[in-house]
């Protein structure tokens, strides 16, 4: 996506930061939770999936972005989602919140079975606008995050990191991990170059997110 005039990209406007705020105040309905590929409703609208390792954050994440508690479910035990929850936003987005991965203590095949949904899922979704990678603020980039990352390129799905609970970490190791997520994804194909960084505690960066993603329906 090319940038204006000013150095921002166009989704990181206020046009866009209004246009944001609009649409996260639409109707969020729960449509289902596939556990295999054949379960993947059909849809019309763009998709926008989140993934990320295992208690990174994500169910808060959205439940955040969406101004709504009880949207996906949150838990201290990580491994919790073990399939894809289907949401729609309006009538004209899909969201889709994948199962955490590297969670070691999960049985072997039942890890292998959510790598595979979540393999063919972003290998065959052509609603699939983008995907969000959460990296948890506090570690950076892990293995597992590289390998999400190798995976994503090979189906050559656009993808953003977001940084998430930025709040528990101070601003020097925060601007650290940042300029070293930053480097690592210019050598990406498919990355997006904005990284945003966020705390679901304290509302952080959601206007930002909100933001890139409303303009999806605008590109």
């Amino acid at each position: 996506m090319s940038q204006s005039s000013e150095g921002l990209l166009p989704e990181e406007s206020e046009e866009a930061l209004e246009w944001g705020r609009k649409y996260f105040t639409l109707p969020i309905q729960f449509v289902l939770g596939a556990a295999s590929l054949s379960q993947i409703p059909v849809t019309e609208r763009i998709e926008v999936a989140f993934v990320g390792r295992s208690n990174v954050g994500k169910s808060s994440l959205i439940n955040a972005l969406l101004n709504n508690n009880n949207i996906a479910r949150t838990s201290s035990t990580p491994g919790r989602t073990q399939q894809i929850n289907f949401f729609t936003l309006g009538d004209e987005m899909m969201l889709a919140d994948l199962p955490g991965y590297g969670y070691a203590k999960a049985p072997i095949e039942q890890v292998a079975q959510w790598h595979e949904l979540i393999f063919n899922y972003l290998r065959g979704r052509v609603e699939l606008r983008r995907v969000l990678l959460l990296i948890d603020a506090r570690h950076g980039i892990k293995k597992n995050d590289m390998e999400c990352m190798d995976l994503l390129d090979k189906t050559a799905v656009n993808w953003q990191v977001v940084l998430t609970k930025a709040d528990k970490v101070k601003k020097g190791p925060l601007d650290k991990i940042y300029k070293a997520t930053f480097e690592m994804i210019q050598k990406r194909p498919a990355a997006h170059p904005k990284i945003i960084i966020t705390s679901s505690e304290k509302q952080k960066g959601l206007e930002e997110l909100r933001a890139s993603l409303a303009w999806l329906l605008r590109a």
